[in-house]
């Protein structure tokens, strides 16, 4: 799906605003990570809220039933030990919160016990340009947090070859936190720099967009393939 349509159809056509179908590890920051070079993106925890069966949710669209300014994320995936080259058929497993700050899967979330459910969870291999993409929610924030997305890779036989975590301008999520699908929260109590476990040089390599139409996020993922 490209950026053009995503843009102008929202999330399949149905709008800007849509509702369709200290628990975490510490991690040390790799500050001095240059997104440039040909190495290996920063290694990250997978948080207390990782996907439980990510081969049973293999989906582009992974929004559920939760609401929010839609998303649409695109990695690609470049293997450190072949020049960067682009690495096709691995394996891309995403997870992030609602609106409100709630994952799926686990009870003891912001609003309640969410353990039936399998929203903001997906998976999807990549294409013969390294890429994967899904559709999705723009995310909330809960304390202690910058706002942040899980990704994991692995390759085309499920083994694990990195597991990350990626931010948001701070800016653009100002901007979505003061729409009425996220209730007005305002600015997340934590932002990039102080975060402590996404690495501050692991920014979106590009988020554009506007809270109507929607937005649009890529980022390159260099893994020891």
């Amino acid at each position: 799906m490209n950026r053009k349509n995503f843009l102008k159809k929202g999330v399949l056509g149905i709008g800007s605003i849509i509702a369709i179908p200290s628990m975490i590890s510490s991690c040390n920051k790799d500050d001095d990570f240059d997104p440039t070079a040909c190495v290996t993106s920063p290694e990250e925890t997978a948080g207390p809220f990782p996907i439980k069966t990510p081969a049973e949710l293999v989906k582009e669209n992974i929004v559920g039933d939760r609401t929010g300014v839609p998303l649409m994320m695109t990695f690609t995936i470049q293997n450190t030990n072949d020049n960067c080259s682009v690495i096709a058929g691995a394996l891309v497993d995403v997870w992030h919160c609602d609106a409100q700050g709630n994952y799926s899967e686990y009870s003891g979330q912001q609003d309640g016990d969410f353990t039936n459910q399998n929203f903001l969870r997906g998976r999807q291999t990549t294409d013969a340009n390294g890429n994967a993409s899904f559709i999705s929610i723009y995310p909330g924030w809960y304390p202690g947090r910058t706002p942040h997305i899980h990704v994991e890779v692995k390759s085309s036989t499920g083994n694990s070859l990195l597991i990350t975590q990626i931010s948001f301008p701070e800016d653009i999520s100002s901007t979505v936190y003061g729409t009425s699908a996220y209730n007005d929260n305002g600015d997340a109590d934590t932002n990039n720099s102080n975060d402590g476990i996404v690495s501050a040089a692991n920014l979106a390599d590009t988020v554009t967009g506007n809270t109507t139409d929607g937005y649009t996020l890529s980022k390159v993922i260099k893994v020891a393939g």
